[in-house]
């Protein structure tokens, strides 16, 4: 996994995972404003670049990284209250969305799906973001 960094700025408090899509386009891959985390949409990138074509494997991949972002700033999974997944084939839905079920057996939080006609890499079939209140 990509470690996080923190920035120790006072106010909003923001963390990277160091995907090469922040610092190319100058967004964190998460922040803390308050009570409130927001990740950003992540993508199931390997620290060595690869991607798993696996549905599955790819949401699980979304998912650590942001359990990760969520944990930095001092959040969890039971603290969600939204995700959204961006996917690129309706084929991929059931795979996705049952990821997401393992993710949140204890507490499901709303949710949304969107097929999309493509993500930044074309090796992704799933992206996600989360909302978190503390």
């Amino acid at each position: 996994m990509h470690s996080m960094t923190s920035d120790t700025r006072p106010g909003p408090r923001r963390v990277a995972s160091g995907s090469p899509f922040e610092s190319r386009y100058q967004f964190c891959r998460a922040i803390r404003i308050g009570d409130r985390v927001e990740v950003a949409g992540t993508a199931p990138i390997w620290p060595d670049d690869e991607v798993d074509p696996d549905p599955r494997a790819q949401a699980r991949r979304c998912f650590a990284i942001v359990g990760e972002a969520l944990a930095e700033l001092g959040a969890g999974f039971g603290d969600v209250v939204r995700t959204r997944m961006f996917i690129t084939d309706l084929a991929v839905a059931d795979a996705v969305g049952s990821v997401h079920g393992e993710v949140f057996v204890d507490g499901p939080p709303p949710a949304t799906m969107v097929v999309v006609a493509g993500l930044l890499d074309p090796r992704w079939v799933v992206e996600i973001e989360v909302e978190a209140q503390l």
